[in-house]
């Protein structure tokens, strides 16, 4: 069997978009790629991004919010940052490792003036599902978008 890629999912504060992001690939495409998330700081796990996962039958409940720097030692074949920041403070890792950016927008400051929990919801379904797409077309379209 061919080893599986190798995956890091970037974002600011590894509480959202990259968790989800790590929870679809897990869930989808485990067989073919080995995944983790990171920040550039952390800010723990978003509960409403939880909540969204689990409602699209993915349990990221038990995910923590880590360091990407705990991660430049390790071999990767792409990390994939999925926030404006992230790509832009990206820290270096060696090996010839291919850094990717796929843009999502940022559920929590799209809900943060909701008048209620089901209308913040909404913005977390909606990038749940457009990562889900994305993970989805992986990994053809990480080699594609070099």
């Amino acid at each position: 069997m061919k080893d599986r890629l190798k995956i890091l999912f970037l974002c600011t504060g590894n509480s959202c978009r990259s968790q989800m992001a790590e929870g679809w690939v897990n869930h989808l495409k485990h067989d073919a790629i080995d995944v983790r998330s990171a920040g550039i700081e952390t800010h723990g796990l978003n509960l409403l991004a939880v909540k969204a996962m689990a409602e699209a039958g993915v349990d990221i409940s038990h995910h923590r919010s880590k360091l990407a720097r705990d991660f430049i030692g390790e071999s990767w074949d792409f990390v994939v940052t999925v926030c404006g920041h992230a790509h832009e403070t990206c820290p270096y890792f060696p090996g010839g490792v291919k850094i990717v950016h796929v843009g999502f927008d940022d559920p929590p400051a799209l809900a943060r003036n909701e008048p209620t929990e089901e209308a913040a919801m909404a913005h977390y379904r909606r990038v749940r599902d457009e990562i889900r797409a994305f993970v989805i077309s992986m990994p053809e379209i990480l080699k594609n978008s070099l």
